[in-house]
């Protein structure tokens, strides 16, 4: 099946085109059909499953486009609010549609200002109540969109969901996604819900299992050594580097070609022309490593991409799966390197939680175990080189001077220079440190699913830490749809 089956409007076709979209995920296949009939639906889907294009791209469909906040989506987060926005923003950019982003932090006169010219508002649950109570927006949306809502549960947000559902009208079409179903998310669905249709997605594992995930622990400020000494030991034939922000791509991709990388950036800022011609020369070979914001992990076709590093961690699961999926494509291997520093090990675990994946927790090597596989590597790269008769001119030119023995050790000695190593010999946390915080983000795991029992938090839900070593995951998926009343 591809998206053109769903008869889009021909400005919603082209941007899902420009995004790359070929064939819809399972969720969005069940979903968008039943979205487009106008009847409420219960997605139970993971994180990295396209849930925000399965809500997404049907409502931009109905939607009338007539500058007023046609739809609200509720997210856990301010991280997540602002990937919903970007992503939708994105597939209604030829709709001619706005969306405003509100969660706390940022002034209200911004948010309303922003509020005033949108079509979708993306909110998280707190901020949007305090306009809602505080009566400074009055919106009568059509569209209600419920993201994540097992997440809000665990974070204490089910009293101000609840609360929210009072201000809006009775005519209206809810969307509800959550990736478990404990009771209190199925009481919530009967309630504010109008006999909505249930689709599930299972998946054991949703990311590749021919894709290596491994991560690697530093402190911030070595972020660039360790990326640069895991480029000199795994050698990438051709690699995508993953960011957070512009102006990171901006800053990276600029050191990378200082140290000699044939390396360009691609995000969003960029027009399209330099885009363009840097995504060429990379598929083309011209460029052995791209340095992306997420806009890239979407569009972006490269069948031989041997590695994905990422710099950051992303926000959120559904950005770790997408960027990691440009590797291990067309039935190859792949790796994906994740460089964190102890204080992201939260997200760590949130992404093996929903993804199901099994990330390696590893060490940097040292310069010694960098120069022994470059070393090898050069070794079995003059044993397979085959002998020209120029060089046999060189060596007859040379043995005027010097004897044999010492001709190899020149030779040799210029190309060693290839085998340097450069920055400290050691470079991030040790394996008994890594275990160390191992063990200690499972305790606080622990002790945070102890203290859950209604109480209002803050901060992502926990998950069971995993410290796999050389086992590969496996996946499957199955769909199922049916109907409750």
């Amino acid at each position: 099946m591809t998206f053109q089956e769903f008869n889009f409007k021909t400005n919603l076709q082209k941007s899902i085109d420009d995004a790359g979209f070929k064939e819809p995920s399972p969720i969005q296949k069940d979903a968008i059909p039943v979205i487009l009939e106008g009847k409420d639906i219960v997605g139970q889907a993971h994180t990295g499953t396209g849930k925000t294009a399965a809500f997404g791209l049907p409502i931009l469909n109905m939607m009338k486009c007539n500058k007023e906040v046609e739809a609200v989506v509720i997210v856990p987060t301010r991280e997540l609010a602002m990937q919903v926005s970007d992503e939708l923003f994105k597939f209604g950019k030829y709709l001619d549609i706005n969306t405003a982003t509100v969660y706390g932090g940022q002034s209200y006169s911004r948010q309303l200002k922003h509020i005033s010219n949108a079509s979708i508002l993306v909110a998280t649950p707190g901020r949007f109540l305090d306009l809602l109570r505080d009566k400074k927006i009055n919106i009568k949306p059509n569209y209600v969109i419920l993201d994540e809502a097992d997440e809000m549960l665990d974070m204490g947000f089910l009293d101000d969901i609840k609360e929210i559902f009072t201000y809006m009208p009775k005519q209206r079409q809810t969307l509800m996604f959550s990736a478990t179903m404990p009771n209190a998310i199925k009481q919530l669905a009967k309630t504010i819900l109008n006999e909505p249709e249930f689709i599930t997605v299972t998946t054991s594992e949703i990311t590749n299992s021919k894709i290596k995930q491994a991560f690697y622990v530093v402190d911030e400020y070595e972020r660039d050594d360790a990326l640069i000494r895991l480029y000199d030991y795994k050698n990438p034939d051709k690699s995508i580097i993953f960011c957070r922000t512009k102006k990171e791509v901006d800053r990276l991709s600029t050191f990378l070609v200082s140290q000699g990388f044939g390396a360009k950036g691609l995000h969003g800022d960029m027009e399209q022309r330099q885009r363009e011609e840097a995504i060429n020369a990379f598929k083309k070979g011209r460029l052995d490593v791209l340095i992306a914001t997420d806009v890239a992990a979407r569009g972006l076709d490269v069948n031989d991409v041997t590695h994905v590093f990422n710099y950051h961690l992303p926000f959120d699961s559904e950005s770790y799966v997408h960027r990691i999926g440009r590797t291990g494509r067309a039935g190859k291997e792949g790796v994906a390197v994740s460089i964190v520093t102890p204080h992201e090990f939260r997200m760590l675990q949130k992404i093996q939680k929903s993804t199901g994946g099994r990330l390696e927790a590893k060490t940097i090597p040292n310069i010694k175990s960098v120069k022994d596989k470059k070393t090898n590597s050069l070794v079995e790269k003059i044993k397979a080189h085959k002998v020209d008769d120029s060089a046999l001119l060189i060596i007859e030119n040379l043995k005027e001077e010097y004897d044999i023995s010492t001709i190899a050790f020149k030779l040799a000695s210029m190309l060693t220079s290839a085998t340097s190593v450069k920055g400290s010999n050691t470079i991030g946390k040790s394996h008994k440190d890594i275990e160390k915080l191992i063990e200690s983000a499972v305790r606080n795991s622990s002790r945070n699913n102890d203290k859950r029992g209604g109480q209002r938090r803050r901060g992502p839900r926990s998950g069971g830490f995993k410290n796999n070593r050389n086992k590969s995951s496996s996946s499957s998926s199955s769909s199922n749809r049916r109907r409750r009343s």
